[in-house]
């Protein structure tokens, strides 16, 4: 792969509001769920680093929590601080504009502000991209890409949908001429540079999203106490998985466990099933709920989970 004249390697850094779509592009660009996803806006937390490798060229995609203009609490401020410091790595910006079934086609005003404030700061090349685009007719499309090509003046400009598969090939292409020209900086089998461990914690904190509403998924922390792999050794021994969901009331706590344990049991048997599917591999897992009241508005808590 490396014989190439013409590899290139580079960072590329997706950034757009909560719910653009980003996490659902990360995926369908390395073909491979490796980015949790739900409906809910703010699902994303941390960065989250995917590898893409074809004969021309690696991109190490960076995917970064959702751009709020009013964060509401220290761990929202943390995020957009995850976000700023990923833009700084980054060769090329991939800016998501989700499309709206509206007049204005998508938030103007956001997308603008989002521009001015993030992007025209860090002077790198950004690719703009109208996610989402199956909601727009042909025409609908253009219109829309004429207006941000106009305002935002990004060095490429494309519609795709990253949920449909439409034009994501696309991207990669556009990505190119913004890589360094460089050697591949993993091996081809490495699809992230994130530990197992993480995966399993945002795997269960996706099933908490799906299972429970309302501020429970928001309020929520999942922490890896232990990680014993043992399985490969001895085959007839599981993985063995406990952790911690932190919430902040003891109100949250109980929802969570629910009558006679019984959401607990459903939440812990659709995490095992999808951890043992990521790992390929059969895994005990045990589920703690602790309380830690304000861990979101806690400066020393949020750096003991990583933020």
């Amino acid at each position: 792969m490396s014989d190439h004249d013409n590899f290139s390697c580079g960072y590329a850094a997706i950034i757009g509001p909560p719910n653009a779509g980003k996490s659902t592009l990360l995926n369908r660009l390395l073909d491979h769920k490796l980015s949790i996803v739900t409906p809910k806006s703010q699902t994303t937390r941390k960065k989250i680093t995917g590898i893409y490798h074809n004969e021309d060229c690696q991109i190490i995609f960076l995917d970064t929590p959702g751009i709020m203009i009013d964060p509401m609490h220290m761990l929202h401020e943390a995020m957009l601080k995850t976000t700023r410091e990923t833009l700084r790595e980054a060769d090329v910006v991939v800016a998501l504009i989700p499309a709206v079934r509206k007049e204005t086609l998508f938030d103007r005003e956001f997308t603008k502000q989002l521009f001015h404030d993030w992007l025209t700061r860090e002077k790198k090349p950004v690719v703009a991209i109208l996610n989402k685009c199956d909601l727009l007719s042909k025409a609908e499309q253009k219109e829309a890409l004429a207006m941000i090509r106009k305002e935002l003046k990004p060095e490429k400009a494309m519609a795709l949908s990253a949920l449909q598969g439409t034009h994501v090939d696309d991207l990669v292409e556009a990505l190119q001429p913004f890589l360094p020209m460089d050697e591949p900086l993993y091996p081809e089998d490495i699809l992230s540079t994130a530990p197992e461990r993480f995966f399993v914690s945002e795997i269960i904190r996706e099933k908490i999203f799906l299972q429970y509403g309302k501020e429970i998924p928001y309020a929520t922390e999942v922490v890896i106490d232990e990680f014993k792999e043992q399985h490969e050794e001895d085959p007839t021994r599981k993985d063995l998985i406990r952790c911690s969901v932190v919430v902040e009331r003891d109100t949250q706590k109980h929802i969570l466990i629910g009558k006679k344990g019984s959401a607990l049991k459903k939440l812990g048997q659709a995490s095992r099933e999808e951890i043992e599917k990521f790992l390929d591999r059969p895994v005990f897992l045990e589920i703690f709920v602790k309380v830690r009241p304000n861990w979101r508005r806690k400066k020393g808590m949020l750096k003991s989970y990583g933020y």
